[in-house]
């Protein structure tokens, strides 16, 4: 028998085959293949092919040792929000738009990051640009409404402007004499002792023009409370405030400011009527001209009167004043006694002290500069404005009556008040439920003052 002399055939180890020689294990495969029935053969054929590309596709692209990537250079972003365009924000006005690029562009123009020592592609702390950007935005929304109240501001500029410069195509021209109200309380409050006013301004001052410092006075309400002025040909005009626009450049700025932001306590007096204080000042220290309260009936032409004041009473020693009052004040514009006057409500504001912020600032104020060089100004006795103070106001609404004494004291009254006085101021926080009665004071002087008295 002969010794079988066949080469014994060559072994292929399947991960050689699988890594060296993937067309050969491929053959090899197929050949096996062919010993099996059709429906195994397309079974196991369609298994194979799909491990096997998937299989390649990684072999090929991803290398067994990866090499050490080169360092990469710092990523530079965008900004977040790039310039906005007049066109793409057609309802700002361009100092807004200023304002708002500015502080954005300033943080968000060139952020830098570290890059990884392990990995060409640095990771980006994405929680912490959302706490930035929520921090951000909580520290600037008051100054953001703050930009909004100022764009705003224009419009305020705008009227108070055009009403004092008149209209070259009628009748009115440029106002000689400038008078300002405040009015913080409710149009329906606004009643017939305010319109004794205005009707008393105009009666003596006829060329003048009003401007009504109010929210409530500037509404359709109030335009129709204003009518019978506007019928008559007389300048008036209500105009809500913008508190940012008249503080602007001055201390009241600043107080309004941390006024805003929590940082001033209000106090228990009335904040309406504190910002009525500070606002008659901030008025005449910008446009010049004369306040007056909504209950100050006026008898006599002021328009010779100039950088005044008034005293509401008098030292029973000296015959000096005692204390004045800021009910009526006429002013130059820029004067420096309003400037002093509102330096000093911006440094001593007490909130919790009725008449500290008022009239008894006016007093204090005075009282430190009336000998220093460079106020010009004179304090006019408590007669020209307050012929009567607030403890003996209701007497002026009551008629003579069977009282000899009493209704002598109101014949001499009366008789000063006609002689000496430019003005009568009513206490309205006194009065304001006090009934005119027929042949009183008050009822004398408002008919004497009346310009719709038959209407």
């Amino acid at each position: 028998m002969t010794e079988s002399t066949t080469k014994p055939p060559t072994q292929f180890h399947f991960p050689f085959l699988l890594l060296h020689q993937p067309h050969a294990f491929k053959r090899s495969m197929l050949d096996i293949s062919f010993t099996f029935p059709t429906s195994c053969f397309a079974l196991l054929l369609l298994l194979f092919l799909l491990a096997y590309n998937g299989f390649t596709v990684f072999w090929v692209h991803i290398p067994f040792l990866l090499e050490k990537s080169p360092p990469s250079k710092p990523i530079v972003f965008p900004p977040v929000m790039s310039e906005p365009s007049e066109e793409s924000v057609p309802n700002l006005s361009s100092s807004v738009l200023f304002a708002f690029n500015e502080d954005n562009s300033a943080n968000f123009s060139k952020i830098q990051l570290p890059t990884s020592q392990n990995s060409s592609f640095p990771t980006i702390p994405s929680e912490k640009f959302l706490f930035n950007r929520s921090r951000r935005t909580r520290r600037h929304k008051r100054g953001l409404r703050s930009l909004r109240s100022e764009a705003q501001a224009s419009l305020f500029q705008t009227r108070i402007k055009l009403f004092f410069a008149g209209s070259s195509s009628s009748s009115s021209s440029s106002c000689k004499i400038k008078f300002f109200m405040t009015w913080i309380a409710s149009l329906e409050s606004f009643g017939d002792i305010q319109l004794s006013a205005i009707e008393s301004l105009f009666k003596s001052h006829p060329n003048a023009c009003l401007v009504i410092v109010s929210k409530s006075m500037d509404s359709h309400g109030g335009t129709q409370i204003l009518k019978p002025f506007f019928t008559n040909g007389l300048r008036v005009t209500a105009i809500a405030p913008d508190f940012d626009y008249i503080f602007k450049d001055t201390h009241a700025e600043s107080w309004y400011n941390s006024l805003k932001e929590g940082n001033v306590n209000p106090g228990e007096i009335s904040l309406g009527q504190n910002l009525s204080n500070l606002l008659r000042l901030a008025l005449l220290y910008k446009f010049g001209g004369i306040y007056m309260d909504a209950d100050v009936i006026v008898l006599k032409s002021l328009s010779k009167l100039r950088n005044t004041i008034g005293a509401q009473n008098l030292d029973a020693k000296t015959g000096k004043w005692s204390r004045l009052n800021n009910a009526l004040l006429i002013f130059d514009k820029n004067h420096p006694l309003l400037f002093k006057f509102i330096e000093e409500f911006a440094l001593t504001f007490n909130g919790n002290k009725w008449g500290h912020n008022g009239p008894y600032l006016v007093s204090r104020v005075v009282s430190r500069v009336s000998e220093k060089k460079g106020f010009n100004f004179t304090v006019m006795p408590p007669s020209a404005f307050y012929p009567v103070d607030w403890r003996s106001i209701a007497s002026l609404f009551q008629r003579p009556g069977d009282d000899e004494l009493q209704s002598k004291w109101l014949v001499k009254k009366l008789e000063q008040i006609n002689k000496e006085s430019f003005a009568v101021h009513l206490w309205n926080k006194r009065s304001r439920n006090l009934e005119v009665e027929k042949g009183s004071i008050v009822d004398s002087i408002i008919s004497r003052s009346c310009i719709f008295c038959n209407s």
